[in-house]
């Protein structure tokens, strides 16, 4: 892959063996330089009823500034809430975690979120309180949103309790009565990428024996 560091600098080469959905390069991270993407490189760039988990970097009067982990910051409306109005503005701390709807995506433009669905009830969106929040492919985050129930979290399921919410933009939330089952649902998560579904169920097999050990 070559990366233009810059416009007047010789071009870099770099070895990374990667595949679909994982991260080659944080752009978010460089600052004065141009960088060139080439075929099959993109980042994560939000659709219109995605549904992602966002992280809270700012608030002004009219809108929460969200980082999607796109291309830029996405805003989220103060009255995109059910029953939103000018006397029950919720207040967020930065760093807070929302589970959000894109309602507006154009190219070159901000995304616009809501925390409602189309019909304008909450349903499933909004913070995110507690437990554990990590970041992984677009890739993975689709298999486990996929229908039926994705092997890994079937498995999860019949032997634990805890929740999870998913977003396309590649992150993933896990929280649990218990400390122990976060980390064990979160390390299954992980490593479910690249396995079969008969691989991830005996995958789960394995840490769920190690736990009663």
């Amino acid at each position: 892959m070559e990366i233009d560091s810059s416009n007047s600098h010789p071009t870099s080469l770099l070895e990374k063996i990667v595949v679909p959905g994982d991260v080659v390069l944080d752009l978010s991270k460089l600052t004065n330089q141009t960088i060139k993407l080439g075929a099959g490189l993109r980042q994560y760039a939000p659709c219109v009823e995605d549904a992602i988990l966002g992280i809270v970097v700012d608030s002004k009067p009219d809108n929460f500034l969200i980082d999607i982990k796109g291309p830029s910051l996405a805003f989220l409306p103060v009255l995109a809430f059910e029953g939103g109005t000018r006397r029950n503005i919720p207040k967020f701390e930065v760093g807070s975690l929302l589970y959000v709807r894109v309602v507006k995506a154009n190219s070159g433009m901000n995304a616009e979120l809501s925390c409602t669905d189309a019909s304008g009830k909450a349903a499933e969106f909004g913070p995110l309180k507690g437990g554990y929040m990590f970041e992984t492919s677009t890739g993975l985050s689709r298999m486990l949103l996929s229908s039926p129930t994705c092997p890994v979290l079937e498995a999860l399921g019949k032997k634990l309790s805890f929740e999870t919410a998913v977003g396309l933009n590649g992150r993933v939330w896990v929280n649990a009565s218990s400390p122990s089952t976060v980390i064990l649902v979160s390390n299954a998560i992980k490593s479910s990428e690249f396995l079969s579904g008969v691989q991830q169920r005996i995958m789960v097999e394995k840490l769920l024996q190690r736990v009663e050990q």
